[in-house]
């Protein structure tokens, strides 16, 4: 039976830089939860924000996973694709990223496969190799009935394997995707629908297209995969800004051109926040570096409010954390945010900026997105 492999347009890719922007901007949502808020009112917030800069001319809109922090409700980012998919028409959806060794890479091909026939030709599907969380609630999503080895001797990747299985799960997950398990392997007859096998089902139709794959990282390691691969890359600044640059560089030193691009394609995550004044973002990202700090001390809860923070008694590592944390945070008036990423875009040469704005309200995390389109004085559609 002769197989068609879907395929990947480089245009679905590269994005146009809109207005006085440099580069094309995009959107990475964590669908944060603000004290007194709930997961309900954060959803609310995400598909408001996703209709408006899909009016405003932003390229993608992308979902991370985290798992068990009460202030970030995308834990199920496939879940969450779909319901935006229902309330927009253009802007792309992806994942940024799916935490690969968290899933069964059927699975993944499964879900995005169904978000693909959801939204043709809209979908990415950006992934990591990290686990989005600590290390207890990574071994319980991880869990399987066999064994490690067993799972190994019947040529599958362990669906609880770690990091250092992401090549292979990657290769497993493509091959689902293409549907061209070669003959002999124990998955020949296994297909993720919906997908490729479908065009060649008696009478079947099918789209030739599937979604985009996407490496991301915080570190060189999925830099240089994604380069030798020919694969686009999305780097983490916003967490990892001194590996940014030494990360973009090994990219595009390991680039190999592929079927997917010619060239490398590389954009940047960027924590970003533009208030109507500058007092108004330092209260915000105050608030933002205090759930960080309580996140990172083994006290997760829900983003505190402004006036929390400012009630709180910094201790002297607290407040030399927050002042680090809060200089990769580029934050202020809309003409502050325009010139910080406009610089940020210089140091980095990034193809793409992708702005993620963690605040305690839905209303400052919405405004901040008004505010840069405007600045950068991108278009208005319906």
């Amino acid at each position: 039976m002769s197989r068609r492999h879907p395929t990947v347009a480089e245009d679905e890719i590269r994005g146009t830089a809109q207005g006085t922007a440099p580069v094309p901007l995009s959107v990475l949502d964590l669908v944060t939860v603000g004290a007194g808020r709930t997961a309900t009112d954060a959803l609310r917030t995400s598909v408001a924000i996703a209709r408006l800069t899909e009016s405003r001319g932003f390229h993608r809109y992308w979902i991370a996973e985290h798992h068990s922090m009460p202030g970030v409700a995308s834990s199920s980012p496939a879940v969450i694709l779909a319901h935006l998919a229902a309330h927009t028409t253009r802007i792309r959806l992806g994942s940024g990223g799916v935490m690969l060794p968290n899933h069964a890479p059927l699975v993944i091909a499964e879900q995005f496969g169904t978000l693909e026939a959801m939204a043709p030709g809209r979908i990415d599907l950006g992934l990591g190799r990290a686990p989005g969380t600590d290390g207890a609630t990574a071994a319980a999503l991880r869990r399987a009935d066999l064994p490690h080895s067993q799972l190994r001797s019947s040529g599958g990747t362990p669906v609880h394997s770690g990091a250092d299985d992401f090549p292979e799960q990657l290769a497993e997950l493509t091959r689902f995707l293409d549907d061209d398990f070669p003959d002999g392997h124990p998955y020949r007859r296994i297909h993720a629908v919906p997908g490729p096998v479908q065009a060649t089902s008696p009478g079947g139709v099918q789209s030739p297209h599937r979604p985009p794959l996407w490496l991301l990282g915080s570190s060189g390691f999925s830099a240089q995969l994604a380069g030798s691969l020919g694969l686009p890359f999305a780097f983490a600044h916003h967490f990892s800004a001194q590996n940014t640059v030494p990360a973009l560089d090994l990219y595009r030193e390991s680039f190999r051109p592929s079927a997917v691009l010619d060239e490398p394609y590389a954009l940047i995550g960027v924590s970003a926040l533009a208030t109507d004044d500058e007092k108004e973002a330092r209260r915000q990202v105050r608030a933002a570096a205090l759930s960080m700090i309580r996140l990172r001390t083994g006290r997760p809860g829900l983003v505190p409010t402004p006036e929390e923070a400012e009630a709180h008694e910094f201790s002297p590592m607290e407040e030399e954390f927050a002042r680090s944390w809060n200089a990769n945070v580029i934050h202020g008036t809309a003409d502050e945010v325009r010139s910080g990423l406009d610089d940020l875009h210089k140091r980095t040469g990034a193809d793409e900026l992708m702005l993620t704005g963690n605040a305690h309200s839905g209303d400052a995390r919405l405004r901040s997105y008004e505010l840069v389109a405007d600045a950068y004085g991108l278009p208005t559609t319906r």
